[in-house]
């Protein structure tokens, strides 16, 4: 019987999901919309009371109602910053994982980049002229330099004016902030990265600058390039000897 009472409810999810879908994505429900009652929602769906309240309920927990005393059920606009945490954790634990999120994030990026050599504004070349200014005075700091180029990445990619991008690239946050980090841990051993960090992304910066969405595309990576050949030597031990004899 418990068996069952599982299935239906999430039949009855799906249908209530399926429900306010279909409607966002036809227009004739929008953010601050009221949804119908429970009660004419159950008749509609032919599910029971019970389990329409209990699928709005999950619904709510996604952000993507929100049940209003002496109001009802109210359509809201879900907070996307909670992918970053799925992502995290769902990706975060599979083996090799993380090569993969790493390619997804060159796909946004590199488009990315194309799109803010045409839409970037002054607001967007002062934030990126702020970030680069970060990577150099963080140069040697593991975790605030990890953000930093972050948030130069970061500021590409809002550069964009894609809201798709940006809410793809947010929900890597957690994965890519962890791999910057990592990347500039490998600075000790590399002490040639120190150049190589700051003149690349100041090249970058300059390409979207010059709103040459080639140079910027082929800048960007060639960046991403060397980056995986500094991981591949620190794999092998092939430091850099200065470092090794200092």
């Amino acid at each position: 019987m418990e068996l069952k009472r599982t299935a239906e409810g999430e039949k009855g999810f799906e249908k209530v999901f399926a429900f306010l879908r279909e409607r966002l994505l036809a227009g004739s429900l929008k953010p601050g919309d009221r949804l119908i009652s429970e009660r004419e929602l159950a008749t509609l769906l032919g599910v029971s009371r019970p389990i329409v309240r209990e699928a709005l309920r999950a619904l709510t927990v996604l952000g993507i109602v929100e049940i209003r005393d002496r109001i009802g059920t109210v359509v809201t606009r879900p907070d996307v910053s909670v992918l970053n945490d799925f992502f995290t954790f769902a990706l975060a634990q599979q083996a090799d994982m993380l090569d993969d999120v790493m390619q997804a994030r060159v796909a946004i990026e590199c488009q990315a980049i194309r799109l803010a050599c045409e839409r970037a504004n002054i607001a967007d070349f002062e934030r990126l002229q702020r970030a680069l200014a970060r990577i150099g005075e963080t140069i040697d700091e593991a975790d605030a330099g990890g953000m930093a180029d972050f948030d130069f990445h970061r500021a590409i990619v809002v550069a964009s004016h894609s809201e798709t991008l940006t809410v793809l690239h947010g929900s890597l946050a957690g994965l890519l902030t962890h791999s910057h980090r990592s990347r500039r841990e490998l600075v000790q051993a590399f002490p040639s990265m120190k150049t190589y960090l700051i003149d690349d992304h100041r090249r970058i910066f300059e390409a979207v600058i010059a709103r040459d969405p080639e140079r910027a595309d082929a800048t960007l990576r060639k960046h991403f390039a060397i980056g995986d050949e500094y991981r591949r030597r620190a794999i092998v031990g092939d430091i850099d000897k200065t470092s090794a004899s200092g």
